[in-house]
């Protein structure tokens, strides 16, 4: 049946059109949804356009792309590479359109993403270091990365097993890594030369390194150096075999005790304690910036310190001196072991949106692929997380330049992984470390004995324990 439109109903009709629009309109607005509420259809559009690469979808779709904040806590240098990842992501569909804000250190930012719960202000994203991983799962506001794994059947065997292997529990994936690296022994080579020692031969047990450092010593230069860096702790226990917590680490079940004065770290402070008290070791302080600053000037030989200061080291010795690495060491009767990673991952928040959520994992699996992985790899430090970045061309001219990260890859890959080497789990991992930290300097300061110090130390951490575990369930 067709309308027909005389000089008398034309205004009538154009009433009924203006009507059924606004009609139109109103539909659309109150489609919207809350914090936590589903996406709509159309919006959900949008997100599906980021997974199939911007093909199109049946429905209506929004010509608005999905905006999402990345809360982060990467500065200067790293920083910038981020800014670029973002740059690159952003330009490369446009379904979804990231927005990356530094937050200062991890701290910081833990304690603006606490803030955050329940408002508006909670990020989509949110990076955070390794340690927090209790916590995060704990706080029952991250939406496990396994969720939209299981859903498209996102292959894991693409990422390192030994990083994914950290922010795993009881089969669940629950953040992606991003930005990984684990330590290793660092010595001048023209110093090993010169005091008769091999250059290509780096020490390799808690010994080696103790009878390198007293021929290294003399005149104004220094054996070793070492941070008061209770992660570096962490990781002679897991090179040790050794667990830090008990119950399988923290990842059987909470943990409720501190191994601290166990076997494995009473042989860890009486080796550190020998070489302070011989003079053949410095102590600097807490700063790794600061043993850094002595290897880079010639005062000492060896330092422990970060794959992920490894570029920065070599360019700041330029010429002065032939930089080598090598594995963490170990006690010549420890059990073996491997490093855990260090470093940070990604987390999907559950206050955000349905299609937020989708928009986060899509950035996610940008990150995580070889190319922008070896671009993060180049610029920063941090290790690959996916292997498949070092067949790339830029990748392996960057092993040319700087042969000292075969090391670190070596580490990695040499590390089986167990409870020891993935790494200790538990929700006061903050206060825990300062009370290691404490320990260690009422050590090499003479303050304590060894056994005296670590005890103290383990009875805080397993009071922190028990207050964090009532609290918590």
């Amino acid at each position: 049946m067709k309308l027909k439109v005389t000089g008398q109903n034309r205004g009538f009709s154009i009433l009924v059109l203006v009507a059924a629009c606004l009609l139109l309109l109103s539909a659309c607005s109150s489609g919207g949804n809350g914090s936590n509420g589903a996406a709509t259809s159309s919006q959900q559009s949008v997100a599906n356009d980021a997974t199939s690469g911007g093909s199109a979808n049946e429905g209506a779709q929004s010509s608005e792309p999905v905006d999402i904040i990345w809360w982060h806590a990467m500065g200067g240098e790293m920083g910038r590479a981020v800014d670029d990842l973002v740059e690159q992501f952003n330009s490369s569909q446009e379904g979804v359109r990231v927005e990356a804000v530094f937050q200062g250190s991890y701290d910081e930012l833990l304690n603006k993403m606490k803030a955050s719960f329940g408002s508006n202000a909670v990020p989509a994203m949110v990076q955070m270091n390794e340690v927090s991983s209790r916590y995060m799962i704990d706080s029952g506001e991250i939406e496990p990365v396994q969720t939209f794994i299981d859903q498209e059947g996102y292959d894991l065997d693409k990422l390192e097993p030994n990083i994914t292997g950290y922010y795993t529990f009881d089969g669940q994936l629950y953040a992606m890594p991003f930005n990984t690296s684990n330590p290793l022994l660092y010595y001048n080579k023209d110093m090993f030369a010169a005091a008769g020692l091999d250059p290509e031969s780096p020490p390799q047990t808690f010994e080696e390194v103790y009878e390198a450092a007293k021929t290294l010593t003399k005149d104004s230069q220094t054996g070793i150096a070492i941070a008061i860096s209770p992660w570096f702790t962490e990781q002679l226990f897991a090179n040790q075999g050794a667990l830090l917590v008990n119950n399988g680490n923290g990842r059987e079940a909470p943990a409720t005790e501190s191994l601290l004065a166990s076997e494995a770290g009473m042989k860890i402070m009486t080796w550190w304690k020998q070489m302070i008290d011989e003079k053949v070791a410095l102590n600097l302080g807490r700063k790794t910036a600061d043993t850094k600053k002595a290897f880079v000037a010639g005062q000492v030989g060896m330092i422990i310190d970060s794959t992920a200061g490894l570029k920065g080291i070599v360019d700041s010795v330029g010429n002065q001196f032939e930089v080598g690495t090598g594995f963490l060491p170990r006690p010549a009767d420890g059990a073996p072991g491997g490093v855990v990673v260090g470093g940070g991952s990604l987390y999907i928040l559950k206050d955000a949106t349905a299609e937020q959520q989708q928009a986060a994992w899509e950035f996610m699996k940008f990150l995580a692929e070889p190319e922008q992985q070896a671009y993060w790899h180049i610029q920063t430090g941090y290790f690959p997380v996916t292997p498949l970045a070092y067949e790339l061309d830029s990748v392996q001219q960057n092993m040319a330049e700087f042969p000292q990260f075969q090391t670190a890859v070596d580490q990695l890959h040499a590390t089986t992984l167990n409870p020891a080497t993935q790494g200790a789990v538990m929700g006061v991992f903050a206060d825990a470390r300062e009370s290691v930290a404490n320990a260690i300097e009422q050590v090499l300061t003479g303050a304590m004995e060894p056994e005296e110090a670590l005890q103290k130390a383990a009875e805080e951490i397993q009071a922190q324990l028990e207050r964090y575990n009532m609290t918590n369930g």
